[in-house]
């Protein structure tokens, strides 16, 4: 972690500037009500793109824009991939985004839609990235990570700025943890301000990579299977270079949730806060449904990830709550 400064991310914000929207944190009486402390959700899914990861990829972007690349490509499971897509439009650059057949056709379309050449490769966020590493060697593209680079952590840690410069007494703060990217960013940020803030880091239990990873002590395969939380799906790497060190070091814990429990996060959202949220970015409120986060101090910040969720998916899943 010692390769990562505070200094970086307020640089990081400094390239932000102008790119990607300064989010709300907003109240949520109903969550607060439920915790018995107050309860606030920073809302992600109010940037351009519909997620966090506009922040991480801008960053990325705007350095190699400024030593002369003009061509990218990465690996997606949708999200890192339309930030991407978007964020080299903005910069005037070309980018290649490759996702397997697990991803939503509604973020494959995205993607597309924003220019980016998309390509569909295996059935796995791993092999969606041999495919972009082989664009890499063999067309001249450079490979800009969706999580596990510390240009794309310091923008993600972005957040853990906004965080405490509108809730300075934040004690605890949850976060959708898959690849590490977003948990890494938000929790170093947070602990460089404040160092006991609590971190916690929240996943679907199928094919949750880190926390197999973090419970092996090293990075893991697991096997990538269909979840309404699909943002986090995906393995770490196993030639993992930063994130899986920063979650080790900074996650106080992580949490699982089953699929009938990221639904109940999803309609929860739409019904009581007039939020519409993908799975990814419900599984924070739909671990204090659960109960996972009694005793936790207060006041409680959630990062409420990301809101690209398929229109008629959502519709069933609020339907059926």
């Amino acid at each position: 972690m010692s390769l990562l400064s505070l200094a970086d991310v307020y640089r990081a914000r400094q390239r932000l500037a102008g790119r990607v929207a300064l989010t709300p944190l907003v109240a949520s009486p109903a969550l607060s009500a439920r915790a018995d402390v107050p309860v606030f959700l920073k809302l992600e899914t109010v940037q351009p793109t519909g997620s966090f990861k506009l922040r991480g990829a801008t960053n990325a972007l705007a350095q190699l824009a400024e030593t002369g690349v003009k061509r990218v490509v990465t690996a997606s499971t949708g999200n890192h991939g339309r930030a991407l897509a978007y964020a080299a439009h903005a910069l005037g650059m070309e980018a290649a985004v490759c996702m397997s057949s697990l991803v939503p056709r509604n973020k494959v379309d995205a993607v597309a839609a924003l220019g980016a050449r998309v390509v569909i490769s295996g059935k796995s966020q791993d092999e969606a990235q041999v495919e972009a590493q082989r664009l890499m060697r063999e067309e001249g593209y450079a490979f800009v990570p969706p999580f596990d680079d510390l240009r794309v952590i310091a923008g993600q840690a972005t957040i853990g700025l906004e965080i405490f410069e509108a809730l300075p007494d934040t004690a605890t703060i949850v976060v959708p943890l898959s690849g590490g990217g977003l948990f890494s960013g938000v929790a170093f940020a947070a602990k460089q301000i404040r160092p006991d803030v609590s971190a916690i880091g929240v996943s679907m239990a199928r094919g949750a990579a880190m926390h197999a990873s973090l419970a092996a002590g090293h990075p893991v395969d697991v096997e990538e299977s269909e979840t309404l939380a699909d943002s986090l799906g995906g393995g770490i790497g196993l030639d993992n270079r930063h994130t899986f060190a920063f979650t080790r070091a900074l996650a106080d814990e992580v949490v699982l949730l089953s699929e009938p429990s990221i639904a109940r996060g999803i309609a929860h959202a739409y019904r009581e806060e007039r939020l519409v949220v993908e799975g990814a970015g419900a599984v924070g409120i739909a671990a204090l449904l659960d109960g996972l986060l009694e005793q936790r101090k207060g006041p409680i910040v959630i990062v409420v990830s990301g809101a690209n969720i398929d229109t008629t998916v959502h519709r069933r899943l609020v339907a059926e709550r």
